[in-house]
């Protein structure tokens, strides 16, 4: 069974960055999906980024194409998310989140709801 830790999360002026960290323990084989989510206060949980362990095919939510960057380094088995250009409507729990299947990644909680979560990292914008 794959577990999952995150970290890096913080507080932040707008315009910053962060960088997050997900540590994977257990084998992640060539047919995963690895996603990061987040869920601000009184919001639903969102599909921010994934990639595809397969051949590293990345997919992100609108809102943050261009800002954030996700990918992985296999020694480590660890997924990263790099956040540049940070706003407040960034402020939020980040979690990473695992599952094995075939492409195309979703980003719809429910996918990965059988599999893995880590526990979340909070990220903190202030303007």
């Amino acid at each position: 069974q794959v577990q999952l830790v995150e970290s890096g999360g913080g507080s932040v002026q707008a315009g910053g960055s962060l960088r997050l960290s997900c540590a994977a323990s257990g084998h992640i084989h060539s047919s995963y999906c690895l996603a990061w989510f987040r869920q601000a206060a009184g919001k639903e949980r969102e599909g921010v980024a994934t990639i595809y362990t397969g051949d590293d095919t990345t997919n992100y939510v609108g809102s943050v194409k261009g800002r954030f960057t996700i990918s992985r380094d296999t020694s480590k088995n660890t997924v990263y998310l790099e956040m540049n250009s940070l706003n407040a409507d960034d402020t939020a729990m980040y979690y990473c989140a695992a599952v094995p299947r075939n492409p195309p990644c979703g980003m719809i909680a429910e996918e990965y709801a059988s599999h893995a979560w880590g526990q979340g990292t909070l990220v903190t914008v202030s303007s």
